[in-house]
């Protein structure tokens, strides 16, 4: 005699087991971030960086060409409107090689990438400076200057250095809200102009603070007559 209990039984255990089973296999099968690799570039993703991966791991040159080119043609798509610039196919391709970090050995239509090239740095700029003693002038100040250097004495080059002067005042001011002695403004016009331009024995006064440092209006908005009109109704 067939024992029944003994049978439904077993696929209760089964029904109890099997879905188990499962969520084990699919939790097996998760990979986090902590343990997947750095993406290169991760503008393409995830899964293009495993069809990389792939290309790299195929053994046979013609199936390795075609599974690149199919490649290139993805990350084409992702930008249609540049797909068939010339040198939007050349950028792809250096993006192909270095998706794969220079590992990936096929027949490309343009020069391959080194990696010296990508990794090495640019060479630093220079920051220019004409005066750096005395930044508050500006650079402005020090053409000026070298400028004046340059005319004959005379009236015109008297009235073009007192412009000057006065100009690496309102500077000066601008930098330090306090009053500044004009003997100041006169030594460092002497040091930038290397003594070419000396006003120490000049009768002109350079212009007040006051006068330098007013400052402007502000403009104000007239005020706009009311609308006259019904009268708002309240609403209830």
């Amino acid at each position: 005699m067939v024992n029944i209990s003994y049978f439904a039984g077993r696929i209760n255990f089964c029904n109890l087991i099997l879905p188990n089973l499962n969520l084990i296999f699919l939790t097996n099968a998760l990979e986090y971030n902590s343990e997947r690799s750095t993406l290169i570039i991760p503008e393409y993703g995830r899964h293009l960086q495993k069809m990389v991966e792939h290309a790299v791991s195929i053994k046979d040159d013609e199936e390795r060409n075609r599974v690149a080119k199919s490649i290139i043609a993805v990350m084409g798509n992702m930008n249609p409107h540049l797909r068939d610039v010339p040198d939007f196919q050349h950028k792809l391709w250096d993006q192909l090689f270095i998706i794969s970090d220079f590992k990936l050995d096929v027949d490309s239509p343009f020069p391959k990438p080194s990696r010296e090239i990508l990794e090495e740095h640019p060479d630093p700029l220079d920051y220019p400076q004409n005066f750096p003693k005395y930044r508050f002038y500006g650079n402005n100040i020090k053409r000026m200057i070298d400028e004046a250097k340059k005319y004959d004495e005379g009236e015109f080059k008297d009235a073009l250095v007192l412009a000057i002067a006065n100009h690496m005042k309102k500077s000066f001011l601008n930098w330090n809200r306090d009053t500044v002695d004009d003997n100041v403004i006169f030594e460092h016009l002497k040091e930038l102009s290397e003594g070419d331009l000396n006003l120490k024995n000049s009768d002109e006064d350079l212009s007040d603070s006051s006068n330098l440092m007013r400052g402007k209006k502000k403009y104000t908005k007239p005020n706009s007559p009311k609308r006259t009109g019904r009268k708002s109704r309240k609403r209830y």
